[in-house]
């Protein structure tokens, strides 16, 4: 780690004039605060916040690593937040929002720093370029999702495999044999977000054991991509009845598409989704879904988070039930099929 004493050497002065330029308690000219700041960039210092505390001295601060995408659902990710936030003022913390843009290096800036006592990521992927970061610095941290490798973590996320498998249990109970499943843009796929992928594997684990034939199509979400979606659905799969939907955009439109293409739902097809209640329960027919408690993901990552600055060692993986709700929106296979 960068020390105040070589970004000193670094611009030609004191340690002291360094501490003068962070602090900004004594006037030092203009040449000098550049020469210093330019080292400061150049060297990659990050000013140890638990260093200037006394010994032993907590920040009382939990950073949360928030996702800052245009393909993420936004009302979940803030109510997780919220949630967050409402936990750690329980144990007298408050939290300190960074948004992933800024990637391993904003999680290395506030670790490093110890401004922060712990470190809550959100939308963590199977191979996530922040959690070696933590791994390095051997920071206390809580995951809200899954890594490939979970090792000396801890993680708490929805049970997305199970969620997967609910979707094809339900659709093949009810006999609908062809089966689409509509997931998020490509780009999530790429990135390899882990509720997307674990949500489509487990979809696929069970809808083979129980016989049924399927297609998975990304989806933009917007009206226009909905419908060259479920275009190239039928010209590929004439006799699908059953769709599932993990992509929180794409709901609205494809109800309306299957409406004006003449098929009924549930008489003609079934549509079982994946997001939160309230949104099942606003569109038209209201929408079989399978749910999680967003805002208890919050509050175990703060339980996981508080653990570990407390010394104790909680469980690598917490995964929570996912629960489906049948509504208006799913009905038996259409005889014939």
């Amino acid at each position: 780690m960068v020390t105040l004493a070589e970004v000193a050497q670094r611009a030609g002065v004191s340690p002291s004039t360094v501490s003068y330029v962070l602090s900004g308690k004594r006037a030092i000219s203009e040449p000098t605060r550049i020469r210093v700041e330019q080292a400061i960039s150049d060297l990659g210092y990050h000013p140890n916040a638990g260093a200037r505390a006394l010994a032993g001295k907590r920040s009382h601060i939990i950073a949360l690593v928030v996702p800052l995408r245009t393909d993420v659902y936004v009302p979940i990710m803030m109510e997780i937040a919220i949630a967050v936030t409402m936990a750690a003022r329980q144990y007298g913390y408050d939290v300190l929002l960074i948004t992933n843009d800024e990637g391993p290096e904003g999680v290395r800036r506030v670790a490093a720093s110890g401004l922060a006592d712990g470190v809550v990521l959100m939308d963590v992927e199977l191979e996530d370029e922040r959690i070696p970061v933590l791994r390095e610095l051997g920071s206390h941290a809580a995951m809200i999702g899954l890594p490939a490798d979970s090792t000396g973590l801890a993680c708490v996320d929805h049970d997305f495999t199970a969620a997967g498998a609910l979707c094809a249990d339900h659709l093949a109970d009810l006999g609908h044999r062809d089966v689409a499943f509509v997931g998020y843009a490509p780009e999530v796929y790429r990135r390899h977000a882990g509720y997307a992928e674990r949500t489509l594997s487990g979809f696929r684990e069970r809808a083979a054991e129980r016989g049924l034939r399927i297609l998975h199509r990304p989806c933009e979400g917007s009206y226009e991509s909905t419908a060259g979606t479920l275009a190239r659905i039928l010209e590929d799969r004439p006799a699908t009845t059953g769709f599932v939907v993990q992509n929180e955009g794409a709901l609205g439109p494809l109800l309306s598409l299957l409406r004006s293409s003449g098929r009924i739902v549930p008489e003609d097809v079934s549509v079982v989704a994946l997001c939160p209640e309230q949104l099942a329960e606003q569109n038209s027919p209201r929408l079989t879904a399978v749910t999680g408690p967003a805002q208890e993901l919050g509050r175990q990552a703060v339980e996981l988070v508080m653990s570990r600055i407390n010394g104790g060692t909680p469980p690598e993986i917490t995964l929570l039930t996912p629960v489906l709700t049948v509504r208006e929106s799913t009905g038996p296979a259409p005889s014939g099929n």
